[in-house]
């Protein structure tokens, strides 16, 4: 036998395939969700909607955890292509009245939700307490919503964000800040100044304008209405690879 002609068609199928990506794995869960680590449908949030600002809460420590969270490698933000071109959209609005948009968070990996389900469990850590739910006991995070064991974040086409003002070079004062747990955060809290509600409801305007929908209980958190994938949770990692 040639070995020399047997080996040479597998050194070239090796060579061609040593940077290949997986094929996308995609999985029905029992209740009917699906999930999946396709990633040819996210954009970088860098790319898509250059002007915005970047500050990736979850990728630091300064969250409600008080650690960097499972899933984020690095500071960066990604959203599924429709998402980007409607924020992008939202964010030139923004700019002709003189703010840039501030996100603190996109696509969330499954992994990530995870490691929040494990730290609401942990009642004994409570060391981020008195920043983010000083009125609250750990122990009714779970119960009372605020974690959550699947999150739309995963889906691809939520945003957490807020208003930059470049007169000011500052944040727009909200009345609150971003992941408080308490009441203080829904957008409709009117026990704040009259600037502050202010700036909220411009910001919902913007988005409502440009295809989101808000939550209820957090003025910084908003969904594409027309979603891409509303039944499907994503589970690759956060970093610039994914989608590559």
């Amino acid at each position: 036998m040639d070995w020399k002609n047997v080996m040479m068609p597998l050194i070239l199928f090796n060579v061609l395939c040593s940077g290949c990506k997986a094929s996308p794995k995609e999985t029905v869960l029992e209740d009917g969700r699906i999930q999946s680590d396709d990633s040819s449908d996210f954009v970088l949030l860098s790319e898509a909607v250059p002007d915005a600002i970047l500050e990736i809460r979850y990728y630091s420590t300064y969250n409600f955890v008080g650690e960097r969270i499972d899933g984020y490698e690095e500071p960066v933000a990604l959203l599924t292509k429709e998402a980007a071109a409607a924020l992008k959209e939202a964010s030139d609005e923004c700019i002709s009245m003189g703010y840039r948009l501030k996100i603190y968070d996109a696509y969330r990996p499954q992994i990530a939700v995870d490691h929040f389900m494990r730290w609401a469990l942990d009642t004994e850590d409570t060391r981020m307490k008195e920043y983010f739910y000083p009125e609250l006991e750990k122990d009714v995070l779970f119960p009372q919503g605020y974690i959550a064991e699947h999150s739309g974040h995963s889906r691809g086409s939520t945003v957490d964000l807020t208003l930059f003002d470049m007169k000011t070079e500052k944040e727009a004062d909200m009345g609150g800040t971003f992941d408080y747990f308490g009441e203080l955060s829904h957008p409709d809290y009117t026990d704040i100044t009259e600037e502050q509600y202010k700036n909220r409801m411009l910001l919902r305007e913007v988005m409502l304008k440009h295809g989101f929908k808000p939550l209820d209980e957090e003025w910084w958190h908003f969904t594409l209405e027309d979603e891409p994938y509303p039944n499907t949770y994503f589970t690759f990692p956060v970093n610039s690879n994914s989608v590559k």
